[in-house]
Order: C-alpha cells, then sequence, then structure tokens
C-alpha cells in the first residue's frame, strides 16, 4: 500500500479536486484505493457523493475515529468507509474506490485533541491505515489548506507529499511552505513517519497563448524554489468543477475526453516518480520571460 497526501497551505487552489480525481484515475486503472478526507469542510466525500447527516451517519465521520484512537478506543477502519466502487461500473478494468468521510464538527474536535496531545499523536492516522493495508493498493489524503494538527496528521500518514498551486503568487508561498514542512515531519515523529516530497502540479492554469507575466514568474519560481513541478498541469475547466454538484469526479465522468487524459497522464507522472531518484525527475523547461502574452 501506499499513502501519498495532497497539501497546500493556501486555500482555494484545487487541492480536493486534485486528490479525488487522482484517486479517481488510479481506481479507473484497476487499483484498490482509499481516499482520505481529513479536511473539516468534507469537500472529498461531497466529490464523490457522500455528505454525512444524522447520527447515525456522523458515526462514520472519520473524526469519530480519529477521537476514539486518541482515547485508547478501538474502531474499525472497515465498519466506517464508504464502497464507492459503483462509480467504477461502467469500466471493465476498473479496481475499487472506497472514502473515509468527515464531517466539520466531529472532525474539529479531532483536530483538537491531537493538538492537545501534541506532535507525538500526529501519527495516529498512519498506524490505522497500516492495519489496513492489504485492503489496499493507494491511499490517497485531501488535506486542510492551513497549518495545523490534522495538516501535521495527513503528511506524517503519508509515503509522498504531492502540493498544487495556481499560478499566482500567494499559492506560490503556500507549495514552498508545504514542500518545506515534510522535510520536518521525521525529525518530529522520531523517525516512525518520513513522508517524502514529490513535486507540484500546476493546476486551473491557462494554454501558453494566454500567459502573462505573472504565470510565466510563477512557473520559473516554482522551478527556482525546487519545488520540482511536473511537466503535465491542469488547465482551468469547468467540467472539473461542475462535477462536484453530480457526486462523479470529473476522471470518471469525462474518461475519454480532457479531464480523464490530463489526469491519467498527471498520475502516471506521479508514480514515476516514486520509483526514481530525484535527479532523474522530468520538469518543464524555463521559460522566457519574453514568451508571456500581453
Amino acid at each position: 500500500m501506499i499513502v501519498f497526501a495532497v497539501a497546500t497551505q493556501k486555500g482555494g487552489v484545487g487541492k480536493t479536486s486534485t486528490t479525488v480525481n487522482l484517486g479517481a484515475s488510479l481506481a479507473l486503472s484497476g487499483a484498490r484505493v482509499l481516499i482520505v478526507d481529513l479536511d473539516p469542510q468534507a469537500q472529498a466525500g461531497t466529490a464523490v457523493g457522500v455528505n454525512l447527516t444524522g447520527e447515525d451517519q456522523l458515526a462514520r465521520s472519520l473524526g469519530w475515529v480519529l477521537q476514539a484512537r486518541l482515547q485508547n478506543m478501538r474502531m474499525d477502519l472497515a465498519s466506517v468507509w464508504f464502497d464507492r466502487s459503483d462509480l467504477l461500473e461502467d469500466f471493465e478494468v476498473a479496481g475499487s474506490l472506497h472514502l473515509l468521510a468527515c464531517e466539520e464538527s466531529t472532525m474539529t474536535a479531532a483536530q483538537d485533541l491531537i493538538h492537545k496531545k501534541g506532535y507525538q499523536s500526529t501519527p495516529v492516522l498512519r498506524r490505522m491505515l497500516l492495519e489496513v493495508q492489504e485492503h489496499f493498493d493507494y491511499v490517497v489524503i485531501d488535506t486542510p489548506p492551513a497549518v495545523s494538527s490534522l495538516s501535521a496528521t495527513a503528511l506524517a500518514a503519508a509515503d509522498y507529499v504531492v502540493t498544487v498551486l495556481e499560478p499566482e503568487y500567494a499559492a506560490l508561498k503556500g507549495a514552498a511552505a508545504t514542500r518545506g514542512t515534510v522535510a520536518y515531519v521525521k525529525d518530529r515523529t522520531g523517525g516512525e513517519c518520513d513522508p517524502q516530497y514529490l513535486g507540484v502540479v500546476v493546476n486551473q492554469s491557462n494554454p501558453p497563448s494566454k500567459w502573462k507575466a505573472q504565470e510565466v514568474n510563477i512557473r520559473n519560481g516554482a522551478l527556482d524554489a525546487d519545488l520540482a513541478p511536473f511537466r503535465t498541469d491542469v488547465r482551468r475547466d469547468t467540467r472539473i468543477s461542475d462535477s462536484f454538484a453530480y457526486g462523479v469526479p470529473a476522471v470518471l465522468r469525462f474518461a475519454s475526453h480532457a479531464p480523464g487524459k490530463i489526469y491519467a497522464e498527471l498520475m502516471g507522472q506521479i508514480l514515476t516518480r516514486m520509483t526514481q531518484p530525484k535527479q532523474k525527475w522530468e520538469t518543464p523547461d524555463r521559460i522566457e520571460s519574453e514568451s508571456a502574452g500581453g
């Protein structure tokens, strides 16, 4: 089982859409995938058609499970995750797709408890995932867009971390901060957790013919900051954001069109980097400033 987190310290850059579409792309290729929604806003759940409402549903929140474990009460993850493999039924070679869902109140309470217990409690999710590793090939974690105990828990749970930025200056700073945070996880967990940074996805980008100076500067800045941008970026496409309303990731709704093809290509590059030393990673070429549009 390979666990990777999609993380950023800047909200609104497409972190959740990146998470669910990469996870769905893996499932579409035949893998057994678990999406973990660790963001109290619970948008990853919405993206795959799960919204926790009512007392019976709240009992299946990952926030409850984390609280129970932190208070030495054992809960079986298999009893609370949602099987969303029905989303794959039209694809012959697909694997499986499951979700660990959350909602705001229980996840916020879990965040407070993790903070209270200190950094030694941040490996809690990793330990729980290792207990069910025989069920999945990949786990993809959606994280809160801020520095918090939940973000630390997500990074500690991951083998690899991917960050996301839009072509704007604030997003570049958020991606750089995330990369720096990843480097401290091993020391802060006493060596128990050692996530590896894999690179940054440029999301909601414009076609090269429409690049302005800011977008060129951001792309070059990502290279200068050693953020290792992937060669494939995700263009602005309303089909991706609109898919939230249907509870079906865009990569499944439009598998034969641009969203499906782009995420499949991007996922392939992520998997390749997992097997290569950093010096062999392929990144985009630096852009000459005169290449920018008006």
